[in-house]
């Protein structure tokens, strides 16, 4: 069984065309490339851990030193506690070093099979969401501290803060996913608007019901589940909403400016 790349005749002999055994071995030569670069990160995080810990610890620290406690560490209630984070850590690390790795594997393998207009749309869209990945992952990291004093003040005032690492590495995680998360909402609706799935005057027609599910999601996604967090994760998918609409009038352009030309 032959299967042809796109845009191409299916009964015309292609020169790059591949059996389907020929793209399951190209898939998992994918797979292992990919593997072994989280292995590579995982080992570099694992080598580094002290020094990682130490920068994931300084939002924690300067939460401490708001509330006027002098130290900042971490309480290990169990003896193997300390090895499971740093295994947990090298897991989490690695996968992020290696996510540029995995995208171009993911790529190379995707690439040959679309039309020259698709690549040319999938590859920006690729270079965008890594940096709005880490863009939406440094706003958590900066916000963690205010998080922490939110939560905190829904105490009562006997309370000690004293976290343990794989509670606290935990929560640190699902800040950096949901902050990461929510900063690709706007390549995921570009995309819809690519596809044809939706359009912008679909999207402009229901920015009320947006308003609402922007809302819904930022509870959902946010670990913290406070106001101020929440309206620090909503505001600015709302504005990825409204900057999604501009990018799908600006993309929908060209097309209706092209028919009048093939009649």
């Amino acid at each position: 069984m032959k299967l042809p790349f796109r845009g191409s005749k299916a009964d015309d002999p292609v020169p790059g065309e591949m059996t389907l055994l020929g793209h399951l071995v190209e898939l998992r030569t994918r797979l292992i490339r990919s593997s072994i670069a989280v292995l590579i990160g995982a080992i570099i995080v694992w080598v580094f851990s002290e020094r990682i810990l130490d920068f994931l610890q300084a939002p924690y620290c300067e939460f401490q030193r708001n509330n006027g406690e002098p130290e900042c560490q971490l309480i290990q209630t169990a003896p193997l506690e300390g090895f499971s984070v740093v295994l947990t850590l090298a897991g989490y690390g690695g996968l992020l070093l290696a996510l540029p790795v995995i995208l171009y594997q993911m790529g190379r393998f995707v690439l040959p099979g679309l039309y020259p207009h698709e690549k040319r749309a999938l590859i920006p869209m690729f270079v965008a969401s890594i940096v709005l990945l880490f863009a939406g992952m440094t706003l958590a990291y900066l916000l963690l501290p205010r998080a922490l004093e939110v939560l905190q003040e829904f105490g009562s005032d006997s309370f000690v803060a004293l976290f343990r690492p794989s509670e606290y590495l935990g929560f640190f995680v699902k800040m950096l996913f949901a902050f990461g998360v929510a900063a690709e909402f706007p390549l995921v609706l570009i995309f819809l608007q690519k596809i044809g799935v939706v359009t912008p005057e679909m999207l402009a027609r229901n920015r009320r019901v947006a308003a609402v599910g922007v809302v819904i999601l930022g509870a959902v996604i946010t670990p913290t589940g406070d106001p101020f967090t929440l309206v620090v994760l909503s505001v600015p998918m709302y504005i990825f909403y409204e900057v999604a609409i501009l990018f799908g009038k600006r993309m929908k352009r060209p097309e209706q400016t092209a028919d009048p030309v093939g009649v």
